[in-house]
């Protein structure tokens, strides 16, 4: 007999790998900056991770506060009607009720193929998109599968966590570029160390500046992965029916989608959707989502 997984297991087990995932990004941030610090004078180091701070934390700030209408605006969707998309709005309702979660804003965009994302900074400034083909060609059961994923993405704060992600890659790469710049620029500190020393120290450093970023954001893909499991299942706890998300995404696999279709989408906007809208060819470790028939697989077992 084939051993059935517990939502909540999955739930504990993706959010803490996620927790672990991102304390990496943390460390990595933590090694450039020791080794920084050793090859140049640590007060041009703190310099630096001033500089770093400033710029990740305003840009990716600006982009968070306004991510719920910057995601629309990117995929010209337009606001739910609730007697058009009556389907729609009793989906949402009846996940809201079972989250507990605010009643989020409801847009629609125009597309052929299924698919919908949620975004926003937190339950009470959050919005659900779904596209045409979603509301065409999934059932009760499979639109509320998707909604609860959407609502279980809002309700783990998904978008603070990715966001808290971002602005530590976006630090390790705006120190490693400093850095590696200004290696032609200053003089080195440590003159009293011995010169081989130092030569295999700045070798280091370097090595680690263009690889920590590389690395980073490997990692906040796996994060991105890891997401989707405990969305998935945090769907399942919401409607208490696996079954219906597990065929919404055998219908998402086995859709096609034309070029004309994939221009729609921004490739800033894929990691959002339920399910990557360009389809890549590649995954494992450069993807943003999980393979589509694991998703499946764990669902059916639940």
């Amino acid at each position: 007999m084939t051993p059935r997984l517990s939502f909540r297991d999955e739930i504990k087990r993706n959010k803490l790998k996620s927790v672990i995932l991102i304390s990496v990004i943390f460390i990595f941030l933590i090694i450039l900056g020791y080794i920084i610090s050793l090859i140049l004078d640590p007060s041009y180091f703190f310099i630096i991770m001033i500089i770093s701070i400033v710029f990740s934390l305003s840009y990716v700030l600006i982009s968070y506060y306004n991510s719920d209408r910057i995601a629309i605006a990117s995929v010209r969707a337009k606001p739910a009607e609730r007697i058009k998309h009556a389907k729609f709005f009793r989906a949402a309702e009846n996940m809201a009720l079972a989250s507990g979660l605010p009643m989020p804003k409801l847009f629609v965009m125009d597309s052929y193929e299924i698919n919908a994302f949620a975004s926003g900074r937190d339950p009470k400034n959050s919005v659900i998109c779904v596209t045409t083909g979603a509301l065409e060609k999934l059932n009760k059961e499979e639109l509320e599968g998707v909604i609860a994923h959407e609502m279980s993405h809002i309700a783990n704060y998904d978008i603070r966590f990715m966001t808290l992600a971002t602005v530590l890659i976006g630090m390790i790469s705006i120190a490693a570029q400093i850095f590696l710049r200004s290696l032609w620029f200053s003089s080195m500190s440590g003159r009293g160390r011995d010169g081989r020393v130092q030569i295999l120290l700045i070798v280091l450093g370097i090595v680690f500046a263009i690889l920590a970023p590389i690395a980073a954001h490997l990692v906040s893909f796996a994060i991105s992965r890891k997401r989707e499991f405990v969305a998935d299942a945090t769907g399942v706890q919401l409607t208490r029916y696996p079954q219906g998300l597990a065929s919404a995404l055998k219908k998402i696999k086995h859709g096609h989608v034309s070029q004309k279709e994939k221009h729609k989408y921004s490739k800033a906007m894929a990691p959002l959707f339920i399910s990557d809208p360009f389809k890549k060819k590649f995954k494992g470790i450069f993807s943003t989502h999980p393979d589509i028939d694991e998703r499946i697989r764990r669902l059916e077992m639940m």
